[in-house]
């Protein structure tokens, strides 16, 4: 009796850990989604910060183009996907839950490249660039959150450089700062390799656009960010490096490098807690999370969390909802996008 009681115990035990390490695996190793359309295994390296939301969007088909940007409205609860391709919508919109709202109807977009999602408290706009090089091409443009163009800014359908008026070449992304003041990177490989601001009123601030590997020089400016501290924040991506200059005056202040070796940076944005910069590398399929420095320091780069996706995912462009935290992920090469989750403790990041 007394030794099967003894067997009894030791097969519960085995079956409890058994359970126990099947949920760490599902936690921890490479998701697979079963699914013939998306490419979602993934693996998480050094300390875990998020995990992938397997079940957003829940009609990813929709998407049958290629994904090149995503923005989130935090506070009406929808994201954006920019993609391109032969007659296909050029702009997609989902609940962060992952329903399909709706598609622009709109004939005003050749090859969105970057986007971006501006007052979205109280007058919710998307910008979106636009590289392509017909009649709408080489410009930024608004529009409502319905998809109807508002504002052009640049030259529509001529690549320039000039700053009176205002002319771009393949402009790479646009962020604007509560304030209303505007951050563009020009030059995903034409002729311009600059970080312009632009004030509320959209008048030329500072520009940086010599090109080279020098200080305050670029090299594809393919991302910029902005944080807390009067800060900016670019994706130098042909130099494999993040430069960070003063908001205010334009100042040069650093750069990173020593965390690209391998790969240069694609996209640069802040989580909502301001603890850390999200880079995407896409040649490496690597979505990294920084330390982000104090006030006064910028220092060298630290990595602390790793997402590893699948070979040839290619993830270029991201954005965080500001309000739960939630990554999304636009992805070029799976022709998809995907939602990340923060591990959350007492509602902040482990």
């Amino acid at each position: 009796m007394k030794s099967g009681s003894y067997t009894c115990m030791i097969l519960t035990s085995m079956v409890s850990l058994l359970f126990l390490m099947m949920v760490l695996y599902d936690v921890f190793s490479p998701q697979q989604a079963g699914s013939s359309i998306l490419k979602q295994d993934y693996q998480l390296l050094g300390r875990p910060l998020y995990k992938l939301d397997m079940n957003w969007p829940k009609n990813p088909e929709l998407l049958s183009g290629n994904v090149f940007g995503v923005a989130v409205n935090q506070y009406a609860g929808v994201v954006y996907v920019a993609q391109r391709g032969d007659k296909v919508p050029k702009v997609l919109v989902f609940t962060t839950e992952g329903d399909f709202l709706m598609s622009w109807n709109t004939t005003t977009l050749e090859m969105p490249h970057g986007i971006f999602l501006a007052d979205a408290v109280s007058n919710p706009t998307v910008w979106i660039t636009d590289v392509g090089k017909g009649p709408y091409g080489h410009c930024i443009k608004r529009y409502s959150p319905s998809g109807n163009l508002l504002q052009l800014l640049g030259t529509p359908g001529k690549a320039g450089s000039g700053l009176n008026p205002l002319q771009f070449d393949q402009p790479a992304e646009i962020y604007v700062h509560d304030s209303g003041e505007i951050y563009i990177v020009d030059g995903d490989g034409g002729m311009n390799n600059r970080l312009i601001k632009l004030s509320k009123e959209q008048e030329v601030l500072w520009v940086h656009g010599e090109k080279g590997p020098g200080l305050a020089q670029f090299y594809i400016p393919h991302s910029v960010t902005i944080d807390n501290a009067q800060r900016v924040w670019v994706a130098d991506r042909g130099n494999k490096r993040i430069q960070v200059f003063n908001s205010i005056t334009g100042d040069w202040l650093g750069s990173w490098g020593s965390c690209f070796t391998e790969d240069a940076p694609y996209s640069v944005r802040l989580t909502p807690d301001k603890k850390y910069f999200v880079v995407v590398q896409l040649n490496t399929n690597q979505i990294s999370l920084l330390d982000a420095p104090p006030v006064g320091l910028i220092g060298q780069c630290r990595v602390v969390s790793v997402i590893q996706l699948a070979d040839d995912v290619k993830p270029h462009l991201v954005d965080l909802d500001l309000k739960s935290g939630a990554l999304y992920v636009a992805e070029i090469g799976a022709q998809q996008a995907q939602k990340f989750t923060p591990f959350s403790l007492g509602g902040g990041f482990v």
